[in-house]
C-alpha cells in the first residue's frame, strides 16, 4: 500500500507543479485535464502527508520515551505515543479506502427507469413518487432534468418513466439505486384503511458514449407509431414515437415524449445504447463472482433493496441495515443520508478485498 501512496504523492507534485507551466495554462484542453486530474489525485496526497507527519511524531515520541526519566512525564509520553497510534491506525483506514480504484463511470450521467410493479395502480403511483423524489435531489444537486420516455395512468401515476439526469457525478451518487423499491401505505383507492404493499423497480444506467459500444445499423429494427397519452391536440395525430429493437438482444426502446420523430430516435438510441453497455457491464460482473458479491448492489433489478413504510414514517434499505425515520424529507429528495452510507459500506468492502 506504501507503494501505491508514494506514486500518487509523486504525481500530486508533478500535476501541481505543471499548472506554472504555459503549455498547460495556454490551453484550455490541457488545463482542464490536469485539474481533473489533481482533483481525484489530491485526497490521497494530503491524506498520505498526514499519516507520514503522524509515523514522524510517533518516532519522535518512542524516541523521548526511551530517554525520559521522569514518571509523570514518562507516562504522558505513553498516553501521547497510545493517540498517535490510534489515529495512525484510523489514517490507515480512510487511506485504504482512498485508494480503491475508482468506478470509470462515476462522472458520468445517467439514465434512470422506473417501472410499477406488484400492486397494480399504488404502485404505479409509488412510482411517480420516485420520480418526483429523484428529480427534487437532482435540483439539490444543480444537475438537469430531461423525461426520455413516459406511459402514464388515468390517476397520475407511472407503469414506466425513463429521464436522464445530467450532471456532474451523477451516476456516483444514483448507481446504488437500482433494484426493487417497496412501499407500504394506504392507497389512496382504499376504502377501509387497509395498508397495502407494492413494488417499483428502478434501474440507472451511466450514460454510454458513442465510442464506447458501436451498433451496427443493420441489427436494428425501427418502427414509428402514433403518440399515445393524456392531452395535446399533437397526441395521435403524426407517427413521431419511435419504437427500436436491437434484433440481437431482444431489447425494445419506446420514445414518444418529443413532437419531433428525429428527437424521439435520438432519445430512444441513447437509452438503447446505455442499456447494452449495462448488459456487457452485468455480464462482466457475472464471470467475476468475488466481485459481484462483494458489492452493496448497482444493478440487480429483481434485489428488494429498500421499503418505505409510510404508517411508521420510516425508510430501511436492507443492504446495510439503515433504518431511518424521516420518509417525507426522504420522498422530498434528501437522500444524501442514504447514498452517504451506501458509498460508504461498498468502499469499505472493496478495501477490504484489496487488503
Amino acid at each position: 500500500m506504501l507503494e501505491k501512496l508514494s506514486v500518487f504523492a509523486d504525481r500530486y507534485e508533478e500535476l501541481s507543479a505543471s499548472l506554472c507551466d504555459p503549455s498547460v495554462l495556454g490551453s484550455a484542453e490541457k488545463y482542464t485535464s490536469v485539474m481533473k486530474e489533481l482533483k481525484a489525485v489530491e485526497p490521497i496526497a494530503l491524506k498520505y502527508s498526514e499519516y507520514k507527519k503522524l509515523l514522524q511524531e510517533l518516532d519522535d515520541a518512542i524516541e523521548m520515551k526511551s530517554e525520559e526519566k521522569d514518571p509523570e512525564l514518562f507516562d504522558m509520553i505513553q498516553n501521547e505515543i497510545a493517540d498517535l497510534e490510534a489515529a495512525i491506525e484510523a489514517v490507515t483506514e480512510e487511506l485504504k479506502i482512498l485508494i480503491v480504484p475508482k468506478d470509470p463511470n462515476d462522472e458520468k450521467n445517467v439514465i434512470v427507469e422506473i417501472r410499477g410493479g406488484a400492486g397494480g395502480e399504488e404502485a404505479a403511483l409509488f412510482a411517480a413518487v420516485l420520480y418526483r423524489m429523484y428529480s427534487m435531489y437532482a435540483v439539490k444537486k444543480g444537475w438537469s432534468s430531461e423525461i426520455l420516455n413516459v406511459n402514464e395512468t388515468e390517476l397520475g401515476g407511472f407503469k414506466e418513466i425513463c429521464f436522464m439526469l445530467t450532471g456532474n457525478g451523477a451516476y456516483s451518487r444514483l448507481k446504488y439505486e437500482s433494484g426493487v423499491h417497496r412501499v407500504q401505505r394506504v392507497p389512496d383507492t382504499e376504502t377501509q384503511g387497509r395498508i397495502h404493499t407494492s413494488t417499483v423497480t428502478v434501474a440507472v444506467l451511466p450514460e454510454a458514449e458513442d465510442v464506447e459500444l458501436e451498433i451496427n445499423p443493420t441489427d436494428l429494427k425501427i418502427d414509428t407509431y402514433r403518440s399515445s397519452g393524456a392531452g395535446g391536440q399533437h397526441i395521435n395525430k403524426t407517427e413521431s414515437a419511435i419504437r427500436i429493437t436491437h434484433i440481437p438482444t431482444g431489447l425494445v426502446v419506446e420514445c414518444q415524449d418529443e413532437r419531433s420523430q428525429y428527437k424521439n430516435k435520438d432519445k430512444a438510441m441513447k437509452v438503447l445504447r446505455s442499456r447494452l453497455l449495462e448488459m456487457e457491464r452485468n455480464r462482466h460482473q457475472q464471470e467475476v463472482a468475488a466481485e459481484r458479491k462483494m458489492q452493496v448492489g448497482t444493478g440487480d433489478r429483481s434485489e428488494r433493496i429498500r421499503t418505505y413504510n409510510y404508517p411508521q414514517g420510516r425508510v430501511t434499505d436492507h443492504r446495510i441495515g439503515l433504518t431511518l425515520y424521516k420518509i417525507d424529507e426522504i420522498v422530498n429528495g434528501d437522500i444524501d443520508e442514504i447514498v452517504d452510507a451506501l458509498t460508504a459500506a461498498d468502499r469499505a468492502a472493496k478495501a477490504e478485498k484489496e487488503d
